[in-house]
């Protein structure tokens, strides 16, 4: 299975003075995942949870919501040319009954690990009917847990201790306990092996939760918690436009610039309670 670090020979300049050293890098490999056989798409991802990977992307697309849904996930033999396993091609087998993914999903280009949508054909497409709707969920939860988070995620964080380079995604209760975290290069990988792990637990739709991830709110990332039935994504970063305006129409509470003791909530405050007084 390939690994999640690397070590490489750089040369390190402090104040004017140059050695030589080792340091250790997050890995990036290319994985494939099929469906039936059938190729879907491959990512850039770092290597590890990568059945999680899957599931959670298949999570995204709306071709699964269930654990049952999935019959099965394994690694292909035959990535090199004696036939040997690379365990960079991953096919999941999905259930009778459970309809295959529409030809349309199909990526006939690598998504990069920093884009999740790159392929789809256009805004449309990305618009998946969600199994769940979030804008009933009565999570609530206090302010003073949410601005707890980003520290929480960043001390669990055991890759990104050696490299610095990986993004995380956190999945806590509204009691601010952390139930899964993973991390990747690609932000939208992280998300996803989070939302896979739940649905190969039977946790999906994630009532009365928050997924925390390191960077930015992206629109992809909107998508991906309320494809996952999550009712709040919090970010260390920006949201977009498009993504307020998608979590505002799911009913989605979206908090963005969570550092220190401050925030700025985009949509969903009222599930913040008991919220501050000026």
């Amino acid at each position: 299975m390939g690994r999640v670090t690397v070590r490489r020979r750089v040369l390190r300049v402090r104040e004017g003075v140059s050695s030589h050293r080792p340091d250790t890098l997050a890995a990036e490999e290319p994985m494939e995942i099929r469906v039936g056989g059938r190729p879907l798409t491959v990512t850039m991802r770092t290597p590890g949870d990568d059945f999680d990977l899957a599931a959670g992307f298949l999570v995204s697309e709306g071709v699964v919501h269930a654990a049952a849904d999935v019959a099965g996930i394994r690694y292909c033999a035959g990535g090199t040319a004696d036939g040997g396993n690379t365990y960079n091609v991953v096919d999941v087998a999905l259930a009778p009954g459970v309809a295959a993914p529409d030809a349309s999903l199909e990526r006939n280009f690598y998504t990069t690990s920093s884009c999740g949508l790159c392929g789809k054909a256009g805004l449309d497409a990305v618009r998946t009917t969600a199994a769940w709707s979030v804008a009933e969920d009565p999570l609530r939860i206090a302010p003073d847990v949410v601005t707890a988070l980003p520290d929480r995620l960043r001390a669990a964080q055991r890759v990104f201790d050696t490299t610095g380079g990986l993004h995380a995604a956190g999945l806590f209760s509204a009691g601010g306990e952390l139930l899964c975290l993973r991390e990747d290069v690609g932000r939208h990988n992280a998300v996803d092996k989070v939302v896979g792990h739940a649905l190969r637990s039977g946790l999906l739709p994630l009532r009365d939760a928050v997924l925390m991830v390191s960077g930015r709110a992206s629109f992809e990332l909107v998508q991906k918690a309320v494809m996952a039935g999550v009712p709040m994504l919090a970010a260390v970063s920006a949201p977009s436009s498009l993504a307020v305006d998608l979590a505002e129409e799911s009913g989605l509470t979206l908090v963005g610039f969570l550092r220190g003791a401050s925030m700025n909530v985009y949509t969903g405050a009222e599930r913040l309670q008991p919220l501050p007084v000026a």
